[in-house]
């Protein structure tokens, strides 16, 4: 999986992102220097530099590319074909999943992961509201497809979105990753097409 795929428009910067990405996984962040960077993307120091102004703002760089696609990949998930549960799973699929892999692959993911909390706290924040966002919209239109009262059940589209992300980023602080963390997000799912179908008027 490709994470810094269109991530820049500057070829050069593109390149910076992708080799420095590899080394931070390699090795990871505070082991890294800019000379691995430099290397890694085949660019001079100087280059570098003019770039960026050290490896915590190349960080930030990566991750707010990452995050991005991570948002268009749930965008473009929700507009496939399949039932609204299928098409949810496609969306986590495309905007989680293979992310958590590439991370959970490498020996210094968590650390990567806790650096990313600590100097893109506000990239994470804004990336969560709107992946929430995304979930919501998509529970607003099934709701209005299948005429289901949400708001007679005490339910809410922000609200059903909300549960589902805190439902996903609990599992992720139990440690679950790979197929459990898929079967759990699935069962989450799950359970909003149950919300959903609760919330239908009855029929006949």
């Amino acid at each position: 999986m490709n994470l810094i795929a269109k991530c820049s428009d500057d070829p050069k910067r593109g390149r910076i992102l992708d080799g420095a990405l590899k080394v931070f996984l390699a090795y990871g962040f505070a082991r890294t220097t800019m000379d691995d960077i430099a290397r890694s993307a085949e660019v001079s120091r100087p280059a570098l530099y003019l770039q960026f102004r050290n490896k915590a703002d190349i960080f930030r760089a990566i991750g707010a590319c990452v995050l991005e696609q991570s948002l268009e990949g749930a965008r473009m998930g929700m507009e496939e074909t399949g039932t609204f549960g299928e098409r949810l799973m496609t969306a986590l699929d495309h905007a989680l999943f293979g992310l958590i892999e590439v991370i959970d692959q490498s020996a210094h993911g968590q650390e990567l992961l806790d650096l990313e909390n600590k100097i893109a706290a506000d990239l994470i924040a804004e990336w969560r509201e709107e992946l929430t966002s995304i979930v919501e919209a998509a529970l607003v239109q099934e709701a209005e497809r299948t005429q289901a009262d949400l708001e007679g059940q005490g339910l809410s589209a922000r609200g059903l979105a909300e549960i589902l992300l805190d439902g996903l980023e609990g599992m992720r602080l139990r440690g679950l990753c790979g197929k459990p963390a898929i079967d759990g997000a699935r069962r989450l799912v799950r359970i909003l097409e149950i919300a959903m179908v609760a919330a239908q008027p009855e029929r006949g």
